[in-house]
C-alpha cells in the first residue's frame, strides 16, 4: 500500500528550502563573519576606522540618500499618474519603469560616460559650465537613481490602485484642494507602500557597484564607494577591511529590509 505524500512532501519542501537558503545566504555570511575576525574585535573595529574606508561609507551614504529622496518624490507622482490617468503610451511608459532591472549597471555606467564624457552628446554643454559629470559625484548619481528608480513606484502602484479614487474624491467634494487631498488622504493611504519603496530603494542604492565603478572611476578618497572599497581591498589581499566593509553593508541592508517588512505586516494587521 503506497503512503499519501501528503505527509512528507511539505516536509521535504521545507527542508529544500532552508538549505538552499542557506547555502546562498547564511553560509557566505558565516564565512565573512570568520574572516572579518578572524585578528580579533580590535583590528576589526581599526579597520573601520582608516579614513579611506570612512570616506567610502560617506560616498555610499550620500548616493543613497539622495536615491531615496529623488526616487520617493518623482517614484510616488510617477505611480499616481500611472495608476490615476490614461494617457497615450501609458503602455510602453509601463514597461519602460522595469528597465533598470533588465540593463546590467555596467551599461548604465557606460551610458553616463558616453553622455557626458568629452567626447560625449553633452561634452559642449558640460565644457560651457564646468560641471564634471563622468567619473564624478554627478554621474555617480544619476547611476544610482537610474538602478534604484522602480523599487519606490512598484510598491505604491498596486497600494493606489487597492485604495481606489472613492477618498480623494470624498476630500475633493468637501472642499479639499488637490495638494491638500494628497497629504490628509493619499498620502496616508499609500505610505506603508511608499515606506517599503523607499526601503529597498535604500539596499539597491547602497550595494551599487558596476555603474559606480564605470560612471566614476573608482578613485580613491574621491569616487570610492564601499562596494567599490571592497573590491580594491580584496584585489590588494587586505581581506580584513574588505570583510569589515562588507559586514556593516550587510548589516546595514538587513536591518532596513527587515524592520520594513515588520512595519508592513503591523500596518496590514491594523487595516
Amino acid at each position: 500500500m503506497m503512503h499519501s505524500p501528503k505527509g512528507w512532501l511539505p516536509k521535504l519542501l521545507i527542508a529544500v528550502v532552508v538549505a538552499y537558503l542557506s547555502i546562498l545566504i547564511l553560509l557566505p555570511i558565516a564565512a565573512i563573519l570568520q574572516g572579518a575576525f578572524a585578528r580579533g574585535v580590535e583590528t576589526f573595529l581599526n579597520a573601520l576606522s582608516e579614513p579611506q574606508v570612512i570616506a567610502a561609507f560617506r560616498l555610499s551614504v550620500t548616493l543613497a540618500l539622495v536615491a531615496v529622496v529623488v526616487n520617493a518624490v518623482f517614484g510616488t507622482i510617477i505611480a499616481w499618474v500611472m495608476v490615476r490617468q490614461d494617457f497615450w503610451g501609458k503602455g510602453f511608459f509601463n514597461a519602460l519603469i522595469d528597465l533598470p532591472f533588465v540593463v546590467s549597471p555596467v551599461i548604465t555606467g557606460y551610458m553616463v560616460v558616453l553622455l557626458f564624457g568629452r567626447q560625449g552628446w553633452f561634452a559642449p554643454f558640460v565644457e560651457a559650465t564646468g560641471l564634471k559629470v563622468a567619473f564624478a559625484l554627478p554621474g555617480m548619481l544619476l547611476v544610482t537613481i537610474f538602478v534604484s528608480l522602480p523599487f519606490t513606484i512598484r510598491e505604491v502602484m498596486p497600494v493606489l490602485r487597492e485604495i481606489g479614487t472613492e477618498p480623494e474624491q470624498a476630500a475633493h467634494t468637501l472642499g479639499a484642494g488637490g495638494w491638500r487631498t494628497f497629504l490628509r488622504v493619499t498620502l496616508p493611504g499609500i505610505r506603508w507602500g511608499l515606506l517599503y519603496g523607499i526601503s529597498l530603494t535604500l539596499a539597491r542604492a547602497l550595494g551599487e557597484f558596476g555603474g559606480v565603478l564605470v560612471a566614476g572611476g573608482g578613485i580613491s578618497g574621491q569616487t570610492e564607494t564601499a562596494t567599490l572599497f571592497i573590491f580594491a581591498a580584496l584585489d590588494e589581499r587586505q581581506y580584513i577591511a574588505a570583510y569589515a566593509v562588507a559586514i556593516v553593508l550587510a548589516v546595514v541592508s538587513f536591518v532596513v529590509l527587515i524592520g520594513m517588512e515588520i512595519l508592513r505586516q503591523r500596518s496590514q494587521v491594523t487595516q
